[in-house]
C-alpha cells in the first residue's frame, strides 16, 4: 500500500513539474496574447547653429580657447588675449611660472591652442608681474592676469 502511495506521488510531482516547465518556457510555435506596437508620430530633433548658446552651459558662461599638446599649426585666423586664461603667475629668481588655461607653462614653452577646428601654435615669450606676454609667428599677445 506504501508502495502504491510513493508511486502515485512520483507520477503526480513529476506531472506538475512538467506543468510547471511548460508555462515557464512557451512554445513559440502557439499563438498568445499579442504585444502592443507603438508607432512613432514625431520624432523630437534639436539642431544646433554655430552662433547659438549651449543649453547645458551655466548661464553667463563663456568658452575659452582650450590648450592641446598638438604640435600642428594652422595659418590664418588672428588670436586674441580672451582666448587665454592667466589664472597665476609666480616669479622665481631661478623660473618664472604661469597657470594659462589650466597648465603649468614657464618662459620659452610652446603648446597648442585649439580654438574650432583649428590648433594655433603658441610660445610663452615672457612671464612679468600681472601679466604674460604670448607670441604666435610675428604676433604679440599681452594677457593680464585674472584677479577676482
Amino acid at each position: 500500500m506504501k508502495r502504491a502511495l510513493l508511486i502515485c506521488m512520483s507520477i503526480l510531482a513529476a506531472c506538475l513539474v512538467r506543468a510547471a516547465e511548460e508555462t515557464a518556457t512557451p512554445d513559440k510555435n502557439k499563438p498568445g496574447p499579442e504585444q502592443p506596437t507603438i508607432e512613432l508620430k514625431n520624432k523630437s530633433v534639436y539642431t544646433m547653429q554655430n552662433d547659438s548658446r549651449n543649453p547645458f552651459w551655466p548661464i553667463g558662461w563663456k568658452p575659452t580657447g582650450k590648450v592641446s599638446n598638438s604640435s600642428a599649426e594652422h595659418a590664418g585666423g588672428e588670436v586674441g588675449p580672451s582666448a587665454f586664461s592667466v589664472t597665476t603667475i609666480t616669479l622665481d629668481a631661478g623660473a618664472h611660472f604661469a597657470i594659462i588655461n589650466g597648465k603649468t607653462m614657464v618662459e620659452g614653452q610652446q603648446f597648442g591652442l585649439q580654438m574650432g577646428t583649428q590648433t594655433y601654435q603658441i610660445t610663452v615669450k615672457r612671464i612679468e608681474d600681472g601679466r604674460v606676454v604670448l607670441g604666435r609667428r610675428d604676433q604679440e599677445i599681452v594677457v593680464p592676469l585674472r584677479r577676482k
